[in-house]
């Protein structure tokens, strides 16, 4: 829902602009709900093979640029500033998907300019399984922004029972019904333990953990017919570590079944998962090690 209603803003920002912009390996919501966004509109999907991408085709029809800030499988980092620049350069607008860049890495929105983005607190915001998503407009466009999900908590007056809507002044007219509170808790818990950890340790933490991951991988998996899909260089790689094996599908369900914890992504990819907080460096040495037993 709020990655629905910040497109659907975003496109209503720039009218007269028919096409929308993103990359074939983003995450399957994403590539789905652009889609769905062009169709609903008869707007044209512009579809580039991955955010460095973004310069060749952003251009005077763009209305919107929809990007993940890391990617979901590979953990690469996108160059949020760089593109956001170059996207506002043509007269487009940002949609960012901080799903699994948020609580793992620095994020600065409002310095790089971003226009819109949204992100999942389940993850590396420690809020647990079922909590709510989130979504970030900047400032700048909070009163002319209308999102098409209209309801009571975001209208002007909440308790007014209005024949008519009318939004709420700021950020606040982008809620639709009443929020679940008892998700909203495990969000409020999950970001104070962030905040008190500081994003700057978790990040070099995340940092770390995916540097042993490398090279016990390395040493161990390698030889073992892996490869490694995510970004070598410490400041490109998120807060995970994809391997390939040509035989994942399989390998993954050996591993769950066993006690490893991995996530297989299609078509070869076997996603170790380092949310900093909670996981430490003996775990990840027992499960690359259970890893190299079972792939041997």
């Amino acid at each position: 829902m709020c990655l629905y209603k910040v497109l659907r803003a975003a496109v209503a920002l720039r009218p007269g602009r028919d096409e929308l912009v993103t990359d074939t390996a983003n995450f399957p919501t994403d590539r789905f709900l652009v889609d769905s966004v062009g169709a609903e509109l008869g707007l044209t999907v512009r579809w580039i093979e991955g955010p460095d991408d973004v310069a060749a085709v952003a251009g005077p029809r763009t209305a919107a640029v929809v990007l993940s800030h890391v990617d979901y499988r590979s953990a690469a980092i996108a160059d949020l500033a760089g593109i956001t620049r170059v996207v506002h350069e043509r007269g487009g607008l940002t949609v960012w998907d901080l799903c699994h860049s948020v609580g793992s890495i620095p994020v600065a929105l409002d310095a790089d300019g971003a226009d819109f983005a949204v992100g999942c607190t389940y993850k590396f915001l420690n809020a647990g399984p079922g909590a709510p998503a989130f979504l970030y407009v900047n400032a700048r466009h909070h009163e002319a922004f209308g999102q098409p999900i209209t309801g009571w908590m975001g209208a002007a007056d909440t308790f007014g029972m209005a024949e008519r809507y009318v939004p709420a002044p700021g950020i606040r007219r982008a809620l639709s019904g009443t929020p679940p509170v008892l998700g909203m808790v495990g969000v409020q818990e999950g970001v104070a333990l962030l905040a008190e950890a500081g994003i700057e340790r978790v990040r070099a933490k995340a940092v770390a953990l995916g540097r042993w991951v490398l090279d016990l991988a390395d040493e161990w998996l390698v030889p073992l017919g892996f490869t490694v899909a995510s970004p070598r260089e410490d400041a490109r790689r998120g807060g995970h570590v994809t391997l390939r094996h040509p035989d994942a599908e399989r390998l993954s369900r050996v591993l769950i079944d066993n006690g490893v914890l991995i996530d297989f992504r299609r078509p070869d990819g076997i996603r170790i998962g380092l949310s900093p907080l909670t996981t430490g460096f003996t775990e990840v040495r027992a499960a690359m090690e259970r890893i190299r037993e079972l792939a041997g």
